[in-house]
């Protein structure tokens, strides 16, 4: 493969990631060389975009732990200071030097930047119109994402839509993240839907990249968080009529298998193909982390087996009667085997691991052997949203059809549990399903400060006894190293 160089990247990345781990390692871009306007160049320009994904900084460990923060579960890990970033986190006595806070910060940041470059490229590149519409569709879905991980931890955030250019202010303030909705995510995402193809015109290697059903669902997820549910509930419906269905089995849409990746419920997958060289904290690194991390401690069940994140007994408390969700979801005493091995309550600080994400080593050897993608957006997840949308546009009734149908592939098939609810119920009902449903993928603590302006999340916090929650904790602090570095970025009030 051609090398590919990405304009203005030292620049670029030094506004925005400061002195970051990108750039302490040696970049993967010569500076000095200029892009190849040709379909290579292209398709390569924005499989850089994506890279990030994959990385600690993001899905590889700091969105999923999230659920940790959110009271879904404990680290858990070796103790002592193994962990103690999250565990300063999901008690509430952050400080402005937090190592989680600091990678978040800087996690989606070199993806804007190839995003930015991709979109400054590629439109000029001697390409065929369907990649270059599918090229520039990708990184601004990509580009809404990024940002809307941040606006949603830190609130305002720098905004950059270009590569720099000698001269340029190296030092930005932090932007309105009104103005980054406004300008950047929704135009993006909407943009992404019309020149993104469907997820069938997919093939080959190019299965799992961004399609038209990625970027709807996204949509209607940012259109949720900003309370525009007529505009949500439109966004959910073009998700529906293109085709996605619920996984037969929920557990089809986690593991280590093929059949387990990119499934009919799956709108977006962080992608990882295994078998890797690359060291554990490399951003090289291919292998999915969330089976060694969550593996019960020193089993040996799984590659690494690090024991995090084990699930509270006040979670586990949540699950309904005859919920088949539970056996798929976490390992307790007395649960199914796990690939012939019999779970004891004693291999976890709870009493409980998450069972989801492990895979077996017959499949996965090692720590860096495991190819499973990690779902970002899946198809009950638009129904819960599609039911929240409708409920709160007073169309309850209208909600309970997309409740109900991820309800009964739980095996909870009772209607009369969804039927001739008030607007207060339902909306009760569709906030615990969401929690069950899509429990430790990083969703929990997004939902949480969303509902009800973030009072939601302090009265959940203070009634499971994390009285230290404070109306400042709903964002992460502006890390000080970057503060250090730029003194145009103001602290978040309270830090």
């Amino acid at each position: 493969m051609k090398k590919i160089i990405y304009t203005g990247l030292i620049m670029l990345a030094s506004l925005l990631v400061s002195c970051s781990d990108f750039l302490d390692k040696e970049p993967y871009e010569d500076p000095s060389a200029e892009v190849l306007s040709d379909k290579e160049s292209a398709i390569a320009l924005v499989n850089g975009a994506y890279q990030p994904l994959q990385r600690p900084k993001l899905y590889n460990m700091r969105i999923w732990t999230l659920d940790i923060i959110a009271g879904n579960s404990e680290v858990g890990a070796g103790g002592g200071t193994d962990g103690i970033e999250t565990v300063d986190i999901a008690n509430f006595v952050t400080t402005t030097d937090n190592a989680a806070a600091l990678d978040i910060w800087r996690g989606p940041n070199p993806g804007i930047l190839y995003c930015n470059t991709v979109l400054e490229s590629v439109p000029s590149m001697d390409i065929d119109q369907a990649l270059k519409n599918r090229c520039i569709g990708e990184a601004k879905f990509l580009r809404a994402h990024y940002y809307f991980i941040l606006v949603q931890l830190f609130g305002n955030v720098p905004l950059t839509t270009t590569t720099p250019k000698p001269g340029d202010n190296l030092k930005p303030t932090r932007t309105d993240k009104m103005t980054i909705y406004n300008e950047v995510i929704i135009p993006d995402l909407k943009e992404a839907i019309e020149l993104l193809p469907p997820r069938e015109e997919y093939s080959g290697s190019d299965i799992g990249r961004a399609s038209k059903g990625a970027a709807a669902g996204m949509l209607a997820k940012v259109y949720l968080t900003l309370g525009m549910y007529d505009e949500s509930l439109k966004m959910c419906n073009m998700v529906e009529s293109l085709g996605y269905t619920l996984n037969p089995d929920y557990s089809d849409c986690f593991g280590g298998e093929a059949k387990n990746k990119n499934t009919s419920e799956s709108l977006f997958e962080v992608q990882y193909y295994g078998l890797t060289k690359a060291g554990f904290w490399d951003d090289e690194n291919q292998a999915n982390w969330l089976s060694t991390y969550m593996g019960p401690r020193n089993s040996g069940w799984v590659g690494g087996a690090y024991g995090w994140n084990q699930p509270t007994q006040e979670f586990v408390d949540q699950y309904e009667n005859n919920d088949l969700r539970k056996d798929k979801t976490i390992l307790y005493e007395g649960c199914p085997s796990f690939d012939s091995k019999t779970y004891k309550s004693n291999m976890s600080n709870t009493g409980y691991n998450v069972r989801k994400f492990l895979v077996p080593l017959s499949i996965s050897a090692d720590y860096n052997t495991n190819s499973a993608s990690i779902i970002v957006l899946r198809y009950a997840d638009v129904l819960l949203m599609k039911a929240e949308a409708l409920n709160e546009l007073g169309q309850t009734s209208d909600a309970e059809e997309s409740l109900y149908q991820v309800r009964k592939r739980a095996g909870l098939t009772n209607r009369d549990d969804v039927e001739g609810l008030t607007q207060d119920q339902m909306r009760d009902k569709i906030r615990q399903e969401r929690r069950i449903e899509l429990a430790f993928e990083g969703h929990r603590w997004f939902d949480m400060i969303r509902w009800d302006n973030g009072q939601y999340a302090l009265d959940f916090l203070h009634s499971i006894g994390k009285i230290n929650a404070s109306q400042k904790h709903l964002l992460f602090p502006i890390p000080q190293k970057e503060i250090d570095t730029n003194p145009n970025l103001k602290q978040n009030t309270g830090y």
